[in-house]
């Protein structure tokens, strides 16, 4: 950790050592959060399993309306509002927990975020005191429904390049807005829209516009592949007429409330993602065991076993990384002064700092729930195709969550470039610690003491050597292209996901000897298993990410010596994955679904 810093800042954990005593796991949730948890987990069995059918396969999107009206009775909009607006101000851990959870409404989940998070943050974090108190009540309890209206028909993940205008008119009491937003989620029904505009055709702006300003109008509804039960629609300004005191922060700078917004549109959508692989599991695990081939279940064959096993360590690691990235966002927060008037701005302002960590576990889960999906259709076989089954929606549904909040690839550049920008900042010692590493690879290696292994040992071992190969391949990038670098994408995907992978083996590595340290090494068996699969399969894979990188670098000599290094640091002793997907599986099995 920095001096003088209460907590680290974002893309520290790649600079230094981690104690396990400091990250926040699921295993920390109090007992608080855990009733807040099954409060969402009833919602769903109450409210959302009598209408699945009608949601997700009869495509009603009008029933989105007064489900969010129930929840908002239910508490279950408000966990996100400041206490004084009416709500309950939770820290960002029992959002994702809640998030998670939601995640088995299924479309609904896309609806309630669309109200709760999105559509209600912008006036949390930038609204003026007369704002909240105008808005955010009603928010809480869903009697107002709100919506995010940021993308248009030709500006998706470039959103500066917007063409919807906002023009003062004459006695400078109103905006004028003319434009279309596109793919707008609870449209049909929604009675505000944050919605962006560029005033004077230039400066990027964001406006609280309701409905009954009049010059508002909603489109059909999409015909979406999957998330069916959500309503999509454009939304269409003509000439609508916006008060000046509706303009949500400064003229000019929308996209600080954008980017800040998508930052927690990204942690939640994780936090989803952990939900739905878990869904996923409950759903093909159980039907493994039900269906008999060739005399046995279908679980007793290795391949089966193989899948359950993949699947269960990705959803742990994945479950690792969101809730340590809950923990670094509320110890930042934390610091502050809940007294203070900007309390709320300087929050998301501390969110923003762990920018990095958002976009990884928004990448990393949503692919870890695309494997879930998958390979839950291909052990329900031709079952697994047919809609009576869930996993069909599964893999329908769990398509969207790579396109949403930024696509992936979107977010794979900014997890580097966020680096890169810290490091030419002086926010983090990176390219001192990216030197040392080369400089490391070209010396001859030194060979440690042999001892008695430790818990977890060679997985300790190949975590700090992924946090090596990342620092190393980012900055002998950055030294060949310099300023270039940003246009080398290819290469910056590559590092990002050397970089998520080395976040993930220690998130859940972390998290696993914190189990052990508290509660002996006997309870943790299960999660080393699964640290063990998972960082011995990591590891392959960032050598060969690696090579790509040094390839796409180096030439000569140069690179020969580099990439001698490199098979250094990624060099590790096998270990049978085959047993240990016979023991992970065995456990799930016994569960019917994810265990730790």
């Amino acid at each position: 950790m920095s001096e003088n810093r209460a907590y680290p800042t974002g893309g520290e954990f790649l600079l230094g050592d981690t104690a396990p005593s400091e990250v926040f796991t699921p295993e920390d949730f109090n007992e608080n959060q855990r009733m807040i948890s099954q409060a969402a987990s009833d919602f769903v069995e109450q409210k959302i399993e009598p209408r699945r059918e009608e949601l997700e396969y009869q495509g009603k999107t009008e029933l989105g309306e007064p489900l969010l009206k129930e929840a908002g009775e239910m508490g279950l909009l408000m966990v996100d509002v400041p206490e004084r607006f009416g709500g309950m101000g939770a820290d960002k851990a029992t959002i994702m927990l809640i998030s998670e959870v939601i995640s088995r409404a299924g479309s609904f989940a896309v609806t309630h975020g669309a109200q709760s998070g999105i559509g209600t943050l912008p006036i949390v974090y930038f609204g003026t005191q007369a704002q909240k108190e105008k808005y955010l009540p009603r928010l809480a309890t869903g009697e107002l429904l709100t919506a995010y209206a940021l993308t248009e028909p030709g500006s998706g993940s470039d959103a500066l390049a917007a063409s919807t205008t906002a023009v003062l008119n004459d006695a400078g009491t109103h905006y004028v807005l003319n434009g279309t937003k596109q793919y707008i989620t609870n449209a049909a029904y929604a009675e505000m829209f944050i919605l962006f505009a560029k005033v004077d055709g230039d400066k990027f702006s964001c406006f609280i516009v309701e409905k009954d300003f009049g010059g508002v109008s909603i489109g059909p509804e999409e015909k979406k592949m999957g998330i069916k039960g959500s309503s999509t629609c454009q939304v269409v300004l003509e000439d609508c007429a916006v008060p000046v005191e509706n303009l949500l922060g400064e003229i000019g700078r929308g996209h600080v409330i954008a980017f800040n917004i998508l930052n927690v549109g990204r942690f939640k959508l994780g936090a989803s993602s952990v939900g739905g692989c878990k869904a996923a599991l409950a759903d093909a695990v159980p039907y493994t065991s039900e269906r008999h081939q060739f005399g046995k279940p279908l679980n007793a064959f290795g391949l089966i076993r193989r899948k359950i096993a993949d699947v269960t360590a990705r959803t742990f690691v994945s479950e690792a990384m969101v809730y340590r990235t809950a923990g670094l966002l509320d110890r930042a927060i934390d610091t502050l002064d809940k007294s203070a008037d900007d309390y709320d701005l300087q929050s998301i302002l501390k969110v923003e700092e762990f920018s990095i960590e958002c976009s990884m576990i928004k990448v990393f889960a949503t692919e870890s729930m695309a494997l879930a999906a998958e390979e839950g259709v291909q052990m329900l076989g031709g079952y697994g195709y047919c809609s009576e089954y869930p996993l069909e929606r599964y893999y329908r549904d769990e398509r969207i969550n790579r396109i949403f909040e930024g696509t992936n690839e979107i977010n794979r550049m900014i997890i580097p470039g966020m680096l890169m920008r810290k490091a030419l900042k002086g926010e983090l010692a990176l390219l001192q610690a990216a030197k040392a590493v080369a400089d490391d690879l070209l010396s001859i290696p030194s060979f440690g003491e042999m001892g008695e292994p430790s818990f977890l040992e060679e997985e300790t071992k190949i975590a700090a050597n992924l946090k090596k190969i990342a620092l190393a391949t980012l900055g002998i990038a950055a030294q060949k292209y310099g300023e270039g670098l940003k246009d080398q994408q290819e290469i910056l995907s590559d590092v990002a996901d050397i970089i998520m992978e080395a976040y993930a083996c220690e998130s859940g590595l972390l998290r696993t000897q914190k189990k052990a340290e508290t509660d002996g090494e006997e309870s943790a068996a299960l999660m080393a298993r699964m640290v063990t699969l998972y960082v011995h399969d990591a590891v392959e894979r960032c050598g060969v990410w690696g090579r790509n990188i040094l390839a796409n670098t180096l030439a000569g000599d140069e690179l020969r010596t580099m990439m001698a290094g490199l098979r250094r640091l990624a060099k590790h002793d096998p270990v049978s994955r085959a047993k240990l997907h016979g023991e992970i599986a065995e456990a799930v099995i016994e569960a019917e679904g994810y265990t730790v």
